[in-house]
């Protein structure tokens, strides 16, 4: 009787049956899901990628670096526009300050010149003293709203101005009563101005000549270029990620966030260098040449109020002469583009002085006190120089706030065009997202 041949189980390579492996189900697959792009048949198995996962992390890096970029090329170029707006209300407040300065000296010069002529003073200067002080009350009032961190500096000026003020005007009473006793007290004053009133404000200069120095270099173009390249290689990385991951060369979405980044970064750069060049031009010429200027008008003025001191204090003036030296070497080394008007002074001094060392004081007084003499050339001077302070101090303002409202403009878009391209990024992956799903 025949019997029913059982089939044989062929063997798996090791002598392990092919049913019988270890820590196999049956009907399992042994294939791992293979990697978009795999070539079939290679006899090589891929690693499993979590494609989706990848997609998320490229768009979250992708998106988040567009944004910063809007975001920190938005501040840098409102930090330009906000450094620019300063320096023009810095530059404003130096010229105040400076205008306070000369005043005040103005004033003094004027004071101790018409003492000279003894008796009831000349209508005419006594009033461009009372203008030159009232001027100086009326700045300081203004600078201490302007600039709230020179508040107390201006409060202690003011005291130092009225009781210089207080002194001039003792000094005027026994004067008119040709009491000697009136030169004790105008040279008082005038010494207590120069050791207490001017330090003062020559710290105020100092400071605010530091602060619109500094402000004018508010503009960041470096450091918008290096953001733009930081953020456009990023940008290149993703790219390239996906292109290797995709087999697609280039990316429609972060290319286009790539090329919004070069063309904001190059706007935005050439806008910082060009307003950069343009402070440093203002800086060295119009800025520089309001501070000289006004710098050689405080001096020159100061050195008229020594000449008349060095008479009224007549038999000890050489004090007084070292003093109008050093005055007369300021506004030298101010660069002062008067020359011609300040050395018609000097050769009126140098007069005065050779006149007062012969013995004929008289004389010297005359020439002092003459429509004709030093007050003229030094008035002279002192219209010119306060002309070039204005011109040059009003053109460095009027540059400094040109063209703000576009920079401002440019900033507000600047970080749209962020957003913008993050957009794109994500627009970009959402295509690959497709292809993949």
């Amino acid at each position: 009787m025949s019997q029913t041949a059982k089939p044989q189980v062929v063997p798996a390579p090791g002598g392990v049956p092919a049913a019988a492996q270890p820590g196999t189900q049956p009907g399992a697959s042994t294939s791992m899901q293979a990697a978009p792009g795999a070539q079939p048949g290679q006899g090589q198995v891929a690693p499993y990628v979590d494609t989706p996962g990848l997609l998320n992390r490229w768009q979250l890096i992708g998106m988040s670096t567009a944004i910063v970029f809007g975001l920190l090329s938005a501040l840098l170029q409102f930090s330009g526009w906000q450094a620019d707006g300063r320096a023009a209300d810095d530059t404003e407040q130096l010229v105040r300050v400076q205008e306070i300065q000369s005043s005040l000296l103005r004033a003094d010069a004027l004071a101790t010149n018409t003492f000279l002529a003894g008796g009831l003073e000349d209508p005419a200067q006594r009033a461009e003293y009372d203008d030159a002080i009232e001027s100086v009350l009326r700045l300081v009032v203004a600078a201490a709203e302007a600039q709230p961190a020179d508040g107390n500096a201006l409060a202690a000026l003011n005291v130092e101005v009225d009781r210089y003020t207080t002194g001039v005007a003792q000094a005027r009473d026994y004067n008119r009563q040709r009491y000697p006793l009136g030169a004790e007290y105008l040279s008082g004053a005038s010494t207590a101005l120069r050791a207490d009133a001017l330090p003062i404000l020559a710290e105020l200069v100092e400071a605010n000549t530091e602060r619109a120095e500094d402000a004018m270099g508010g503009q960041h173009p470096v450091f918008l270029l290096l953001l733009g390249l930081t953020v456009a290689g990023v940008l290149v990385w993703l790219n390239s990620r996906l292109a290797r991951h995709f087999r697609r060369r280039i990316n429609k979405g972060v290319a286009v966030a790539v090329l919004v980044v070069a063309v904001v970064t190059a706007l935005s750069v050439i806008g910082a260098g060009v307003r950069d060049t343009a402070n440093d031009s203002l800086r060295e010429d119009e800025f520089a040449a309001a501070v000289s200027e006004a710098t050689a008008r405080t001096a020159a003025n100061d050195a008229k109020a020594n000449e008349s001191l060095r008479l009224i204090k007549r038999g000890s003036g050489a004090t007084f002469e070292e003093a109008w030296q050093a005055s007369s070497k300021a506004v030298t080394d101010s660069g002062t583009s008067h020359e011609v008007q300040w050395n018609a002074y000097v050769a009126d001094h140098d007069k005065i002085v050779g006149l007062d060392e012969s013995g004929r004081w008289e004389e010297a007084v005359e020439l002092a006190i003459s429509p004709k003499g030093s007050t003229a050339t030094l008035d002279a001077f002192d219209s010119v120089a306060a002309k070039s302070v204005t011109s040059n101090s009003d053109t460095a303002i009027e540059e400094l706030r040109s063209g703000r409202a576009l920079a401002l403009l440019f900033s507000v878009l600047t970080l749209l065009l962020g957003v913008a391209a993050a957009v794109a990024v994500a627009r970009g992956i959402g295509e690959r997202r497709k292809e993949f799903a």
